[in-house]
């Protein structure tokens, strides 16, 4: 069916998948925690992602010819492949061979908690598990540090900004 694709339709069918998969978690996320209770949806969303960040790098990597072990560089071009990247706007605001600061500038999530009046989601817990994950699939020496995460205060500019570092 792809092969009759053109390449605009390719790509806006990649991000009709992603912004479903992402209607998806914040849907199961809502019914957890009315279900359940605040906290009790964050600890299984936290448990939910720390597999799903995994999966997602791994399948990444597959998909990139890599193994893991690629430093910084192979991070970088990991998170531009991640389903985020195709909904959110993101950036790698600091980058050389042993560090970088990736910052997530628009996030349809908090976005859309903006719009309804609503607090920033905290999900600074969620979001360790997920980049250090993510981080340490992409390569096992790579130290993750979050910058700020809501409920951290944050500039207008980004939402959560992330430093990786490669240690020896």
């Amino acid at each position: 069916m792809f092969e009759e694709y053109s390449r605009e339709e390719l790509e806006g069918a990649l991000r009709d998948a992603a912004l479903n998969w992402l209607a998806h978690d914040g849907l199961w996320f809502l019914a957890a925690e009315q279900r359940y209770g605040l906290d009790a949806a964050m600890e299984l969303d936290t448990r939910a992602w720390e597999q799903f960040t995994v999966i997602e790098a791994k399948r990444i990597l597959r998909r990139l010819g890599r193994e893991p072990g690629g430093g910084i560089p192979a991070l970088a071009e990991a998170l531009r492949h991640r389903l985020y990247a195709f909904v959110n706007r993101q950036e790698v605001v600091e980058q050389d061979e042993r560090h970088m600061v990736f910052r997530m500038n628009e996030c349809r999530v908090q976005q859309a908690r903006e719009r309804k009046g609503l607090p920033d989601f905290p999900c600074r817990p969620v979001g360790l598990v997920e980049y250090t994950g993510f981080a340490s699939t992409i390569d096992p020496c790579i130290r993750t540090r979050c910058l700020g995460c809501p409920p951290d205060p944050h500039p207008k500019e980004w939402y959560c900004s992330w430093e990786f570092t490669l240690e020896e």
